[in-house]
């Protein structure tokens, strides 16, 4: 059935289904175009299958550079964006709600520093975690 012709009912539970939480928005705009996004990202995996384990290794690389994040707007990155953190051994996948809140595997967190504290179990700076900033150095150098 074609998105737009889907009821708000249906469109969520398409976005159920598809990323296996509740939907972030009550937006339709937004719902339609994430599920279609998310529609063509598994087709193209599943016709690209044999080249995707050569392009990991390429991806992983911009991940790590941090070359590649969320939209960014006025230092802040926008609703819907999704920041991935490969740490101890998996990836945690953070979305942006509308809120200004962060969802962490269907948890509502109010800051990237929390997720960040309750992933590692340290205090940590949120924004510095998901690769948003780069740490500062520590010291003047005369050490």
């Amino acid at each position: 059935m074609a998105l737009p012709k889907m009821t708000m009912a249906e469109l969520k539970m398409q976005w159920r289904q598809l990323f296996e939480q509740e939907p972030i928005v009550d937006q339709r705009r937004f719902l339609e175009r994430r599920i279609a996004y998310r529609l063509q990202e598994l087709e193209w995996a599943r016709t690209h299958a044999a080249k995707l384990e050569d392009n990991r290794v390429r991806i992983d690389a911009f991940v790590e550079k941090g070359t590649i994040g969320p939209r960014m707007r006025n230092g802040k990155p926008m609703p819907g964006s999704a920041m991935v953190r490969h740490f101890g051994g998996e990836d945690h996948v953070v979305t942006v709600m509308t809120n200004g809140r962060f969802d962490y595997r269907g948890q509502c967190f109010t800051s990237l520093s929390a997720i960040a504290k309750y992933i590692t179990g340290t205090p940590w700076s949120g924004p510095v975690f998901f690769g948003l900033r780069a740490a500062k150095a520590k010291g003047n150098g005369d050490e």
